[in-house]
C-alpha cells in the first residue's frame, strides 16, 4: 500500500528529522561519561531510536532501510523507501570531532529524490528542500578521502591532476564539504553501503554537482544488495578530468 505525499513536505520532514537527531546526539554526548566505542554505540542507538520511531509514526506506509536495523526486504516491493544513517562517522562522534553526520534520504523508485544531511558539530543542515548555491571553487585542487582508508584510485587521480588529498571523517561530512566549496571532489573506493551515500548524494545532485560510480554509472538505491563500494562527487567543471583520471 502506498500513500501520496507532497514531496516538499517530505523534504521538510527529512531536514527536520536530521536536525533533531543531531541535537539529540549532541545532548547525549554532553551528558554521558562514556568514551570511545561505548560512546559511539550510544550515539548509534539514540539516532536509530529517534529516526525509526519518527518515520514509523509520520510515514507508516513507507519502507525504511537503516544501517542500525535488520533489513526488511519487503522494501524491495516499495516505491518509497527512506534510507537513513542515524550516525555516519561513529568514530568521529566518539572522538569528540565535528566531521560526523546524520543522513535522512527518501528514495523513490531507486532514485535519491529527497535528502538531508545534518552536521551537528557545525550547527548545519544541508538539504534538498533548499539546495545550497554552488560556491566559488577553493584555491588549489583538493580531493577528499577517508581518514583511515584513502583509496589508491584517489591517490592516482591526485597525482595525475596535481591535487592535494585531504582526509576527513564521515562520507556525509566529505560530500557536504564539496557542496560547501571546501574541496573540489570526494573520491571513494573500497566499501560503503546505501545508507552511507543516499542522503549526501541527493543533496549533492540538488546542488548541481556531478555524482556517479567510479565507472560513471548513476547511483541507484533500494537494491537487494545494499553494498555500493565506490562513489565520485565533484564540481561539474572538474567532471571530465576527474573521471578520466579515476577510469
Amino acid at each position: 500500500m502506498s500513500q501520496a505525499f507532497d514531496l516538499s513536505d517530505d523534504a521538510r520532514l527529512a531536514s527536520a528529522l536530521a536536525r533533531q537527531a543531531g541535537q539529540l546526539l549532541l545532548t547525549a554526548r554532553s551528558l554521558t561519561a562514556l568514551t570511545g566505542k561505548p560512546l559511539g554505540g550510544l550515539g548509534d542507538a539514540v539516532g536509530q531510536q529517534f529516526l525509526s520511531h519518527s518515520l514509523s509514526a509520520l510515514r507508516p506506509h513507507d519502507a525504511v532501510l537503516s544501517e542500525e536495523a535488520t533489513d526488511d526486504e519487503t522494501r524491495l516491493d516499495r516505491s518509497r523507501v527512506w534510507i537513513i544513517d542515524p550516525l555516519d562517522g561513529t568514530r568521529e562522534f566518539s572522538e569528540g570531532r565535528d566531521d560526523w553526520a546524520i543522513h535522512v534520504a527518501l528514495c523513490i523508485d531507486g532514485h535519491p529524490t529527497i535528502g538531508a544531511v545534518a552536521l551537528p558539530g557545525l550547527d548545519l543542515v544541508l538539504d534538498t528542500a533548499n539546495p545550497p548555491p554552488m560556491p566559488a571553487a577553493p584555491e588549489g585542487l583538493k580531493i577528499l578521502v577517508s581518514r583511515s582508508r584513502p583509496p589508491e584510485v584517489a591517490s592516482r587521480a591526485a597525482e595525475i591532476l596535481g591535487a592535494e588529498l585531504v582526509g576527513m571523517g564521515s562520507a556525509g561530512a566529505k560530500v557536504m564539504a564539496v557542496v560547501r566549496g571546501e574541496a573540489h571532489a570526494y573520491v571513494h573506493a573500497g566499501g560503503q553501503y546505501e545508507w552511507d551515500s543516499a542522503a549526501p548524494v541527493a543533496v549533492a545532485l540538488a546542488a548541481g554537482l556531478h555524482v556517479s560510480r567510479l565507472d560513471g554509472a548513476p547511483m541507484v538505491y533500494n537494491q537487494k544488495d545494499t553494498y555500493i563500494p565506490d562513489l565520485v562527487v565533484c564540481r561539474p567543471e572538474l567532471k571530465d578530468r576527474l573521471m578520466a583520471a579515476v577510469g
